[in-house]
This record gives structure tokens, sequence and C-alpha cells, in this order.
């Protein structure tokens, strides 16, 4: 599968239509108030047009005041969020969905996913997506941490296949199988965690890559990513690595070296399993 990766501001198309940037900015634990503003700006102003959010990250309203001080008219911003698990249910949901909105200072989002599937809630939370989706409240809607079993009992019901699946996902976590069901219903694959929570840096097959290529370990392995087909959204509220994350159009991984990085799974988590969360 080719994917055309041009530049910061280049988008894979959902399969509404719906052009969504492949590189992001992820704001997961960035302190709400000036920290988070301050990180959503800088990549704002580096040329980054997504940022990725969630009602559990307690800090929408900071995503909101930089989204805004940016100087960039809102529909130049591809805005995720997602609902939370104790929000979960039909009625419960479109409730949370005008609180994060009424955070964030905005009367639509891009893209609103569920965050993760809660046994026995998840499939009547998905019908209060697809009302906000046919309402034109979200401009596309998706799932966070779906494996396959809940995509395709998800998708037994649903009227809408979800448009993205957002998961873990990094060289010693490919599940390329679930990529390879992602992609034939096309829900588009998305990564979080893209650098193992920061394991990355302490490897030494990672830095033998970044040398090839005169480039930063994130570099090599955010590009990828991208490579792969993946959406990527890294997050950082550090200037510098917020600018150096997202220079990843001026080189290219070669086939083999895809392949190594591929060949690296260990099917090694170093988040919650999906299949086995209790929050």
């Amino acid at each position: 599968m080719e994917h055309n990766i041009t530049n910061l501001q280049g988008t894979f198309k959902l399969h509404n239509g719906v052009a969504m940037p492949y590189f992001g900015l992820g704001v997961y634990l960035a302190e709400d108030g000036q920290e988070v503003a301050n990180a959503v700006k800088w990549a704002l102003d580096a040329g980054y047009r997504h940022i990725d959010t969630a009602a559990a990250y307690g800090n929408e309203e900071g995503v909101g005041r930089g989204i805004s001080e940016s100087g960039l008219r809102r529909e130049e911003v591809f805005l995720v969020s997602k609902v939370w698990n104790s929000e979960q249910g039909y009625e419960n949901i479109l409730k949370a969905f005008e609180a994060s909105l009424e955070r964030l200072g905005t009367h639509y989002l891009d893209l609103y996913l569920v965050h993760w599937p809660v046994d026995g809630k998840y499939k009547e939370t998905w019908r209060a997506l697809e009302k906000l989706y046919a309402d034109k409240k979200v401009r596309a809607i998706g799932v966070s941490n779906f494996l396959q079993h809940h995509l395709e009992d998800l998708m037994d019901s649903a009227e809408i296949v979800p448009m993205v699946n957002q998961m873990e996902f990094h060289p010693y976590l490919v599940q390329q199988e679930l990529i390879d069901f992602c992609n034939k219903h096309k829900i588009q694959y998305e990564a979080w965690s893209p650098m193992m929570q920061g394991n990355i840096f302490e490897k030494e097959e990672f830095a033998k890559l970044a040398d090839k290529y005169g480039k930063t370990i994130a570099q090599v392995v955010l590009r990828w990513d991208l490579q792969k087909g993946v959406i990527t959204i890294p997050k950082s509220t550090n200037k510098e690595r917020i600018i150096a994350n997202a220079q990843l159009f001026d080189f290219e991984l070669s086939p083999e070296d895809m392949e190594k990085l591929d060949a690296m799974d260990k099917g090694k988590r170093f988040g919650p399993d999906p299949d086995n969360f209790d929050f």
C-alpha cells in the first residue's frame, strides 16, 4: 500500500472522505493551563494542524486556549477528543460531548473517539457517537484501544464503521493482524505512545538506525509510523522536541529498515491491555 508522505500538513483520507492530518500533537499528561496552551501554540506555529486530547486528560480548556491564541481559524485545526469510561452510555455521552465542546471553546469536533472498550457499554456509546455524527456535531467518529474482537462486536450492530482506531503502537507492539483487519475495513490506524513511553531512547538497535539516517531515534520511529500508513501523535510539552519530532519529511526509511523495525515486535505493552483494564 503506497502512502504519500509529503509534509507536516499532509493527510490520509478517512472512509467518509474527511482528510485527517497524519501527524499531530498528543497532550496526554500535559498540565491544563499555560503548559498545554504553550505546547499547542508551539506545535501550530511549527506547522502542525492536528491536536489530540481527551476528557480524561483534564486539559481541554488549555488546548482550546492554545488554539484560539494561535491566531489560526478553528477550521484550520483538526481537533480530536475522547469520551471517558465513566461517561459511557447513550445519554451520558451526549452530555459529555457538549461539556468537552464547552471546555475546548468550539462548536464541533473533527474526530470524537470512544476512549476504551468498556464492557457492556461501548455499543450504546457508539450509538450516541453515530447520532452526534448524523447531527453534524462531529466530522468523524472512531474508537481507541479496540482489538479485533471489540471491532467485530461493535460492527455487528453499528450503522457506521469506525473511521479511526487509535492504539498503542510502536516497534515492540506492531499488532500487524489488527492493522490488516483495520485496513481491510477502511478503519484508519493511529498510534498512541509511539515512543514506548520514552523506552525507545534506551535501546541500542534504535540508536544504530538513527545514526545511519543522521536523524534522532524519535524521528526514525515516527517516520516508520507514517510509512506504515499509521497516523501518529507524539506528545511533548518541550518546544524544541515538538519542532524536532515533526522533521520527518526530508528522508525515507528503506524497505529493509522498515522490515527491521517490524521484526522487533515483541507484543509488549507499556500501557494498559484493552482486554484487561479496570478503570
